[in-house]
C-alpha cells in the first residue's frame, strides 16, 4: 500500500515573486535585491537587509505597502489548487508570518511553517526570530516519521537541504549557478513541467 504523499513547497520564487527584491524595486535599494538565490547564510542575509532598513528609516509597515501589491506568479494560484486536490501541501518558507498573511490569502491559505519579526512600537523591524535552525530539512524529516511520503519543490540555496531531505526533490526555476552545484535535483522551469515530476514521483495523476 502506498503511503500518502505530501508536498513541501517554497514560497517567494516557487508560488510568489521574491519579497526583498519587490521592495528594493519599491525603494530603489539595490542591496536589498540579494536573497537566498545569491547568498546561502541566512543569518548573514537578514543581518544585512536589517541594518539597511534600519539606515533608511523603513519600517514594518513599508513593507507590508509594497507586499499588499504583490500577487502570486502566473499560474501558481492553479498550479496549487491543482496540486491541493491530489495531495497534501505545505508551504515551508523562511519568510516571516507578517510578511506573508496577504500573499496568503491570494492563494487560498494554505498550510505555511515560516518565523517570526521582532517589531518595536515605533514600527522597526529589530530583529527575527526563526522557527528553528534548518526548519525546512527538519520540517520533510518531521514528515517523513509520520509516514509520508514527501516530494519538495524549491529555488534556493536554503532549500537544498529540504530536497534532499524529501523522498523526491526538484528546483523550480532556479539561477543558473544552483543546478551545477547540485544537480541530483532535476531542473523545471514551468508549472506544467513541476506538476509531471510530482505526479510521477507521487504516482498521482
Amino acid at each position: 500500500m502506498q503511503k500518502p504523499v505530501i508536498v513541501c513547497l517554497d514560497l517567494e520564487g516557487v508560488l510568489v515573486p521574491e519579497i526583498w527584491i519587490n521592495v528594493a524595486l519599491k525603494t530603489g535599494i539595490d542591496d536589498l535585491k540579494v536573497t537566498t538565490r545569491e547568498m546561502p547564510d541566512y543569518d548573514k542575509l537578514m543581518r544585512q537587509r536589517l541594518a539597511i532598513l534600519d539606515r533608511n528609516n523603513l519600517n514594518i509597515r513599508d513593507i507590508q505597502e509594497v507586499i499588499e501589491r504583490m500577487g502570486p506568479l502566473d499560474g501558481a494560484a492553479d498550479f496549487l489548487q491543482w496540486l491541493r486536490q491530489r495531495c497534501q501541501v505545505i508551504i515551508l518558507s523562511d519568510t516571516f508570518y507578517q510578511f506573508a498573511l496577504p500573499l496568503m490569502r491570494q492563494l487560498g491559505f494554505p498550510t505555511l511553517f515560516c518565523n517570526q519579526l521582532e517589531i518595536d512600537a515605533s514600527g522597526q523591524i529589530v530583529n527575527y526570530r526563526m522557527r528553528m535552525e534548518n526548519q525546512k530539512k527538519h520540517s520533510v524529516a518531521a514528515l517523513k516519521s509520520l509516514n509520508f511520503f514527501t516530494l519538495a519543490a524549491g529555488d534556493a540555496y536554503n532549500d537544498t537541504a529540504m530536497l534532499a531531505e524529501a523522498d523526491a526533490g526538484f528546483f523550480f526555476r532556479p539561477p543558473d549557478h544552483l543546478p551545477k552545484e547540485f544537480p541530483q535535483f532535476p531542473v523545471t522551469s514551468t508549472y506544467g513541467e513541476l506538476q509531471e515530476r510530482l505526479a510521477k514521483a507521487g504516482n498521482f495523476g
